[in-house]
């Protein structure tokens, strides 16, 4: 499921191989595009954040599309349950997550990160290109409804008996700033584990070992996680991490603050978790 940028380069001729170049920039639309464009990796099918991985209207930002229109965008671009997809952006991975985790909760098992992103294939000598392949259209054989998720509703029922986790820059999780939702803070109860944690001073993935102690203080055997961010993207980042950490896949809050914030919610501010309402109710 993680794939260094030298395994890469040794399997670029694999005819069985499908590179997903899902760069997306935030508050620039167009731009992974036109980073795309200027340069890609051999092969790379350029992966639409905002066309394919995101629904036009749901809850929060960036809610997860109907899993038959997801598939059936992925074959008109190539992708096929016969291939072995690697997906990359223009970093450690917290974009490409996103991609990783639709197809992997809809059950294509072959599907990986590059490991470091396009920072770590042109730091291994890697090469780009210009060209734009034109693969056939293929046929994806996946299930037809989201796994895995949470809702606002069902989060807010149980909230109790879960084990949150916000995702997002500790600033943001403080309420100390908000540059995109209308209300800053957090969710009551959550914790903060943000996704750049995940990655050492190289960009890459911690090892196994060391993602595992960070998420010791969340994992609890008898409290599900669940992971969001601010729409549901960066969380697929952390879900990743806990999968290479060897843990239980966490729940997805796909509409994350977005939602949470847009629908009146509580929220709590500053460093600790605090309270759900239930909590204070019965304080």
């Amino acid at each position: 499921m993680l794939v260094t940028a030298a395994e890469l380069r040794d399997r670029l001729i694999d005819p069985r191989l499908r590179l997903a170049d899902v760069r997306w920039f935030l508050g620039q639309p167009g731009v992974g595009r036109q980073e795309y464009d200027a340069g890609h990796l051999p092969g790379a099918v350029f992966v639409d954040v905002e066309r394919e991985l995101v629904a036009a209207e749901g809850p929060g930002r960036h809610p997860l599309p109907d899993p038959v229109t997801f598939m059936r965008a992925l074959e008109t671009l190539g992708f096929g349950s016969e291939h072995a997809i690697v997906a990359y952006d223009q970093g450690g991975g917290t974009i490409a997550a996103r991609l990783w985790w639709m197809l992997d909760a809809l059950g294509h098992r072959d599907v990986a990160l590059l490991d470091g992103g396009l920072p770590a294939w042109l730091a291994a000598g890697g090469e780009l290109t210009t060209a734009i392949p034109g693969f056939p259209p293929a046929h994806l054989d996946l299930a037809t409804a989201w796994p895995r998720t949470i809702d606002r509703t069902a989060l807010t029922a149980g909230l109790e008996g879960l084990r949150v986790v916000d995702v997002r820059a500790p600033e943001r999780y403080r309420g100390e700033t908000e540059p995109i939702d209308p209300v800053a803070g957090h969710v009551p109860s959550a914790v903060n584990l943000p996704t750049t944690g995940n990655l050492g001073p190289d960009g890459r993935f911690l090892e196994p070992e060391a993602l595992l102690m960070r998420f010791g203080t969340v994992n609890a055997p008898d409290r599900p996680t669940v992971v969001h961010c601010g729409s549901g993207i960066n969380a697929c980042h952390t879900a990743f991490a806990m999968r290479l950490a060897g843990l239980p896949d966490p729940l997805l809050y796909p509409g994350s603050y977005s939602d949470w914030s847009r629908s009146g919610m509580p929220v709590a501010t500053g460093a600790e978790p605090g309270e759900s309402e239930a909590a204070r109710s019965r304080g």
